[in-house]
């Protein structure tokens, strides 16, 4: 499985990609660190797409909404399930990303065993399943 990371915070970005270490999982991680190097590499003709895409919402330049929205408006793209991974807990940026086409919104765990719980939860997770019957209450993933 490949798995992206976009997050524009520097230890954010080391502190998934060490969970991933940890909980030795057999998948391919890709790190981004904005929201115009996503789009960037997702128009280049060589790479694989990703299966689970973690995206952040607070970044410079081109923002997590802003790719989301570029995202699900083109028909390459429709199979990569999104996780909005974000520290806000907003209620507008809920409502936002779940209009949006996002799979799942995730607030950042601040403890690393939960952070390792969430990337196994969401990586192992029946995508297929989760989206048939997504609604509001199921799109606000908790630890």
């Amino acid at each position: 499985m490949h798995i992206l990371l976009v997050d524009d915070d520097e230890d954010d970005r080391a502190f998934f990609s060490e969970a991933i270490q940890e909980l030795k999982m057999n998948n391919k991680l890709t790190l981004l660190k904005d929201g115009n190097d996503l789009m960037d590499y997702l128009i280049l003709p060589e790479i694989k797409l990703p299966h689970v895409l973690f995206l952040d919402l607070n970044m410079p330049g081109k923002t997590g909404i802003e790719c989301l929205k570029e995202i699900r408006a083109d028909t390459r793209f429709k199979d990569v399930s999104i996780a909005i991974y974000s520290t806000s807990s907003s209620e507008k940026d809920i409502e936002d990303t779940f209009i949006g086409g996002a799979n799942i919104y995730i607030k950042k765990p601040n403890d690393f065993s939960k952070l390792k719980k969430v990337i196994k939860e969401v990586v192992n997770m029946n995508w297929q399943f989760h989206t048939s019957g997504l609604n509001i209450e199921t799109f606000f993933f908790s630890v």
